[in-house]
């Protein structure tokens, strides 16, 4: 599962955004077009190792602005385990790479206590970062539960690599120790959640495809047509208005254009480059023989599109976080070539999140439309899924991934 990403962002959803991996998997299984989150990190994730509703575990908010108050502890009770634990109770080598945002932040650095950590609720290994967010270029970085710090003197290090390079070299360990280990493999790395952080070289490629030199509103209207033509959604869809809130491209200088097109290239690398990577683990898995008989469930998204960058973006997410919404042209213009490197914590203009969330109203954080709740998701099981390439329109949400594994482990 993927990062603040909503609906309209990969081309396997009618995207301009090139997403390979997610097409292989929709090809050879099944889209489903009606599935959805909760609109916010935490709650999402909880809901999606556990099964249950996200308030019935501890996460009716995210971890940072939990309360003493029940369904909004952050603490997961032992008696609703999640996947890892009813599975490695049944035999399964359980991991957990990426984003884990649902220890309390009481619990979250290495003085403990660590049953609420990955590998306190099930899943035997783990390798990621505890929290929102994190740099890819120098996250805040655990094997288990010690902090490790492989960037250092690693020039060129980033974590999107890092994490599927981990979670290929575990699989293929346990392949070779003990080769008919069934395995569950929660992979949730940090993309596309701020900081966007994709390398020069995906920066680069993404930005020579001149995808958003048009603006945003073109951009909506482009991705809209290309839904139809998939059948992703309805023929008779109705694209939601531009809302009056929201500045149209027209309005922007040509300095101001610049600048944004730059976000949204950057912000489109960072899907490319974290699509490439999970193609890369799906691939090993396929190498080792064991893809004809692994259940893959890919979710773009764990609630849509962030408008966390303010209007016009921000070199520093941390700057928006603290009230400062509004920064002078020139900040812009000093990071403009930098923009997604270390030297940057970066974040898109609030229109960009609107125009990837197409067709539909709003964002991530704002749960009343689509636009926060609506995810795509591609379902490949060989020898079990005959209709390959179909599309699944009925209503799905992520308690439901929880329950459908268990069913299919028997």
């Amino acid at each position: 599962m993927t990062d603040d990403d909503g609906f309209g962002a990969p081309g396997t959803f009618g995207g301009v955004i090139p997403t390979p991996a997610l097409d292989r998997i929709a090809k050879a299984g099944l889209r489903y077009t009606n599935f959805h989150s909760t609109s916010l990190c935490s709650p999402t994730r909880a809901a999606i190792i556990t099964g249950r509703n996200h308030h019935s575990v501890g996460f009716g908010v995210v971890g940072e602005i939990a309360t003493g108050y029940p369904g909004y502890d952050s603490i997961i009770p032992v008696e609703k385990g999640t996947i890892g634990a009813i599975l490695k109770h049944n035999g399964y080598s359980t991991s957990w790479f990426g984003k884990d945002h649902n220890t309390p932040f009481f619990a979250n650095s290495q003085a403990g206590p660590f049953d609420q950590w990955p590998t306190g609720m099930g899943f035997e290994h783990f390798y990621g970062f505890v929290g929102g967010d994190a740099s890819q270029w120098q996250p805040n970085l655990f094997l288990d539960t010690t902090p490790i710090f492989p960037f250092q003197g690693n020039p060129g290090w980033n974590l999107t690599t890092a994490m599927a390079d981990e979670a290929i070299q575990h699989i293929r360990q346990l392949k070779a120790l003990a080769p008919d280990k069934p395995f569950l493999v929660y992979y949730v790395p940090g993309a596309t959640h701020s900081p966007h952080h994709p390398t020069k070289e995906w920066i680069d490629k993404i930005s020579a495809m001149k995808l958003f030199d048009q603006g945003w509103e073109k951009l909506r209207e482009q991705i809209f047509a290309n839904q139809k033509r998939l059948g992703v959604i309805p023929a008779n869809t109705q694209l939601t208005p531009w809302p009056a809130e929201l500045p149209k491209w027209d309005s922007l200088s040509a300095v101001q254009k610049k600048i944004v097109t730059r976000q949204a290239d950057v912000f489109a690398a960072y899907t490319a480059y974290n699509d490439h990577e999970i193609g890369r683990v799906i691939q090993a898995v396929e190498d080792m023989g064991k893809l004809d008989n692994t259940l893959i469930i890919y979710i773009n998204g764990d609630n849509g599109t962030s408008s966390e960058g303010s209007m016009m973006g921000t070199p520093n997410t941390m700057t928006v976080y603290n009230g400062v919404l509004e920064l002078p042209e020139l900040e812009y213009l000093r990071y403009y070539e930098s923009w997604g490197s270390d030297a940057t914590y970066p974040h898109m203009a609030v229109p960009w999140a609107w125009a990837f969330d197409t067709p539909f109203k709003w964002v991530k954080q704002v749960a009343s439309h689509f636009g926060g709740t609506r995810q795509g998701m591609a379902v490949s099981w060989p020898g079990h899924i005959d209709d390959v390439g179909g599309i699944r329109t009925q209503f799905h949400h992520v308690i439901d991934v929880v329950p459908t594994i268990l069913e299919a482990a028997g």
